[in-house]
């Protein structure tokens, strides 16, 4: 980015970077119920943060913009590039666009966004069907939702960490385990034995190795 462009103060990226990621992930998690919208409303104030600061108002950037410049004396702390955390702290060197932990982002980003994606189409069929949701990713893990919105906030953390999302991150994954432990209470009234059953053959977020688990959809 030269000299005489802005890199920050673009409140219109902000707004449409974030509207975009935010119809995105609605479109595939279609929150329901207060538990659903609590979930999406943590990922959205998520979002939010990291594009205010990504596009906006760099906060973390002017906080630790004595010890960068101290450390790094050649930082442009006001460039675009210098909010690429990572990369600076890695001396990485080049474009941080293509760096090895931006481009695992990208994995990280790609593979929550698909896990959305599967889990609400098993469940929305499940919800139809009054049934136990148990197919796809269900199979494999009881939660996949709660994963793929923490997959999301780890593909983003490795592209533009802040401040503040750090500290929001493990926040939003205890909030996810609560929420999914209530989840898990409503599911063990409702299906009784079959989700016992199905509890028992199944992690709640980290798949087992070369787990054979169920087959056929956590929540309905």
């Amino acid at each position: 980015m030269t000299s005489d462009t802005p890199a920050y103060g673009l409140w219109g990226l902000v707004l449409l970077n974030s509207a975009v990621f935010l119809i995105f992930a609605f479109s595939f998690t279609k929150p329901q119920t207060p538990r659903d919208w609590r979930s999406f409303g943590a990922f959205a104030a998520f979002i939010v943060a990291l594009f205010v600061e990504m596009y906006g108002f760099p906060l973390s950037i002017y906080l630790l913009s004595g010890w960068l410049q101290t450390r790094y004396p050649g930082l442009d702390i006001l460039s675009h590039d210098a909010g690429h955390l990572w990369s600076t702290l890695l001396g990485e060197k080049g474009d941080p666009h293509f760096g090895v932990l931006h481009l695992a982002s990208y994995v990280f980003l790609g593979g929550g966004f698909w896990l959305l994606s599967s889990a609400w189409n098993v469940l929305y069929h499940a919800q139809r069907r009054h049934a136990l949701a148990t197919a796809g990713p269900y199979a494999r893990i009881r939660h996949p939702q709660y994963d793929g919105f923490v997959l999301i906030l780890l593909g983003f953390l490795l592209q533009w960490p802040t401040l503040l999302t750090l500290l929001m991150f493990p926040v939003l994954v205890v909030m996810y385990a609560r929420l999914a432990t209530s989840e898990e209470a409503e599911m063990r009234a409702r299906f009784g034995a079959a989700w016992e059953a199905y509890a028992a053959r199944t992690p709640r977020f980290i798949p087992a190795s070369g787990s054979g688990a169920g087959r056929g959809e956590s929540r309905s």
